[in-house]
C-alpha cells in the first residue's frame, strides 16, 4: 500500500480509517493494523467487497461492532466520488446539459432499459442515478451556500412516469399480467428514486470530508455510547452487554485475588518443612488469607433525566454481587426506596428491569429531584447502612432543580463511610451550570463523569 509513493492517497486514507475505528470505540492495536495493511496487499482493490471484508476480518473483534465499521467504511472508502469516477476533487465527467433533449432522449432510453433488466445490480443502478444527476440534476434557483442538486429537477427532466408508463407497456407486450407489470415497475422505480436522493445526499456531503462526517453521522459502538444518547433500539443491546461486562470483570477479579497469595508466612509449617532440605527453608508457607471485600451502598437517582443510567448501574452491580461482602441499593427522586430485594440472586434480568421500573414510582413524591430533601431522609432513616467498612455509591447528575442541597446530611455520610464516590452521567463541561450543584458536591466527596458503559465498568473494578 504505497499511498504516497505513486499519489493515490490510500496509505493516508488508511491512516484516518484507523484512526476514525479507535475514535468510535473499536480499540484497534499497531499489530492489526499492520496485518490489515499485509492483507490489503493481497486482495485486488478493484473489489471493494473483498477490501471491506479484509478490513473487518483484521479489525473487528466483535459483532457489536460491525454496523459501527461498516459505517465508517463507507465514508472512507466510498463506492462512488464526485460524478462516479476518479476523486472528488476531479473534474466533473457528466457536465450539466439542461433540457438538451437529444441527451435526454438518450438518457430516458437507458433508464428504461435498465429498469426492466432483471439481472439489475446497485452498482449499475448508483450509475445511472449519478449520470441523471450530474446531467440533469442542477438547480439554479438554489439560495446560495445550499446544495445545487435537486433530485425533484432531476426525476422532472426524466420525466419518471412516462417512464414507469413505457416499461409497463413493454412487459405487456412480452405477455406479463398488468397487475404484475405495474408491480414490477414500481418496485424498480421506487430503487432508482432512492438512488437518486442517496446520491443527491452524496453530492451535499462531500465538501465536508470523512473525519468531519464520521462525527456527525457515525455513532459510538455500545459500550461508548453514552447513556443519555441511547436510543430505544440500543437499550436492549446495553441490557446483554451489561451482563458479558460483569462475567469477564468477574473473572477477572476472581484471577487477581487468586493471584495475590496468601497470608502472612507460617512459620512453624514453613520450619518444619524445612527439616526435608537440611533445614533450609526453601519453599514458605503462609496462613489462608481472609477475604477483604466492600460493603457497598447504592444511592441512585431514577428521575427521568438519569433514569437509564441508573438502572444500568444497578444492572451491573448486581451483576457483580458477589464481589461484595454485602450490598444494599436505594432508588430516590424526591423520597428515598430501598431495592436491595429487587436485586436477589435468583431473579432474572426481566425480573430486575421491572422491578426497577416499579421502584420509580416509589421514589418519587412531586417528581421533581431534591437532592436536600433526599440526603435528610436517607441520613435520618438508613443511616446506620454506612459504616467505617462500607463504600457509598451515589448515582445521579447533581442537578438540584434550584432547591436545597442537603450538603450538611452529606457531609456526615461520607464521614461515616470508608470512601464516597459520586458518579455523575453528565460530561465535566456541564458541572456547575443551570441548577447544577455538581461543583458543590465535589467538593464535599469524590465525584467522576460516568456516561457509558466502559467507563462504568472502570468505575466498579476500582470498588471491588
Amino acid at each position: 500500500m504505497s499511498g504516497s509513493a505513486d499519489g493515490s492517497g490510500l496509505l493516508e486514507r488508511h491512516l484516518e480509517f484507523v484512526r476514525a475505528l479507535r475514535t468510535a470505540g473499536l480499540s484497534v492495536s499497531l499489530s492489526e493494523d499492520l496485518d490489515s495493511v499485509t492483507a490489503l496487499a493481497r486482495v485486488p482493490w478493484s473489489n471493494r467487497a473483498m477490501v471491506r471484508d479484509t478490513y473487518a476480518a483484521t479489525l473487528v473483534k466483535k459483532h457489536s461492532q460491525r454496523s459501527t465499521f461498516d459505517a465508517l467504511f463507507d465514508l472512507y472508502f466510498p463506492a462512488m466520488v464526485g460524478d462516479g469516477g476518479g476523486r472528488a476533487s476531479d473534474p466533473p465527467t457528466h457536465k450539466p446539459v439542461g433540457d438538451n433533449l437529444d441527451v435526454l432522449d438518450t438518457m430516458r432510453r437507458r433508464v428504461r432499459r435498465a429498469l426492466r433488466e432483471s439481472d439489475l445490480d446497485d452498482q449499475l443502478l448508483r450509475q445511472l442515478a449519478a449520470e441523471s444527476v450530474g446531467r440533469f440534476g442542477t438547480d439554479a434557483g438554489r439560495t446560495i451556500g445550499a446544495s445545487p442538486w435537486s433530485a425533484y429537477e432531476t426525476l422532472q427532466r426524466l420525466d419518471v412516469q412516462h417512464l414507469v408508463n413505457r416499461l409497463v407497456e413493454g412487459l405487456m407486450r412480452d405477455g406479463v399480467e398488468r397487475e404484475q407489470a405495474d408491480k414490477f415497475a414500481q418496485r424498480r422505480l421506487t430503487a432508482f428514486i432512492s438512488a437518486v436522493h442517496a446520491d443527491i445526499e452524496r453530492r451535499a456531503a462531500e465538501p465536508k470530508g470523512p473525519d468531519r462526517r464520521a462525527a456527525e453521522q457515525v455513532r459510538p459502538t455500545i459500550d461508548k455510547l453514552a447513556f443519555s444518547e441511547a436510543r430505544h433500539a440500543d437499550l436492549a443491546a446495553m441490557r446483554r452487554e451489561v451482563y458479558q461486562l460483569a462475567r469477564r470483570l468477574a473473572t477477572r477479579l476472581a484471577k487477581e485475588r487468586r493471584s495475590r497469595g496468601g497470608g502472612p508466612v507460617d512459620f512453624r509449617r514453613t520450619i518444619r518443612a524445612s527439616m526435608a532440605t537440611g533445614g533450609v527453608p526453601l519453599t514458605t508457607h503462609h496462613r489462608p488469607k481472609r477475604p477483604h471485600r466492600t460493603d457497598l451502598v447504592v444511592l441512585c437517582d431514577v428521575s427521568g433525566s438519569v433514569a437509564h443510567f441508573a438502572h444500568f448501574t444497578l444492572m451491573f452491580v448486581y451483576a457483580l454481587r458477589e464481589a461484595f461482602q454485602g450490598m444494599r441499593a436505594f432508588t430516590f427522586v424526591d423520597d428515598v426506596h430501598e431495592v436491595t430485594d429487587e436485586l436477589r440472586p435468583d431473579a432474572g434480568p426481566e425480573e430486575v428491569i421491572a422491578g426497577l421500573a416499579g421502584s420509580t414510582r416509589e421514589a418519587a413524591l412531586a417528581g421533581r429531584t431534591h437532592y436536600g430533601r433526599v440526603f435528610e431522609r436517607f441520613a435520618a432513616e438508613h443511616g446506620e447502612a454506612v459504616g467505617p467498612r462500607t463504600t457509598l455509591l451515589i448515582l445521579g447528575d447533581a442537578r438540584a432543580n434550584y432547591a436545597s442541597l442537603g450538603d450538611g446530611p452529606l457531609r456526615e455520610l461520607a464521614a461515616a463511610a470508608k470512601r464516597t464516590i459520586w458518579l455523575n452521567p453528565e460530561p465535566e463541561r456541564n458541572w456547575g451550570s443551570g441548577d447544577s450543584a455538581a461543583m458543590v458536591y465535589g467538593d464535599i466527596v469524590e465525584m467522576a463523569e460516568c456516561r457509558n458503559l466502559q467507563q462504568l465498568a472502570g468505575f466498579v473494578y476500582d470498588l471491588a
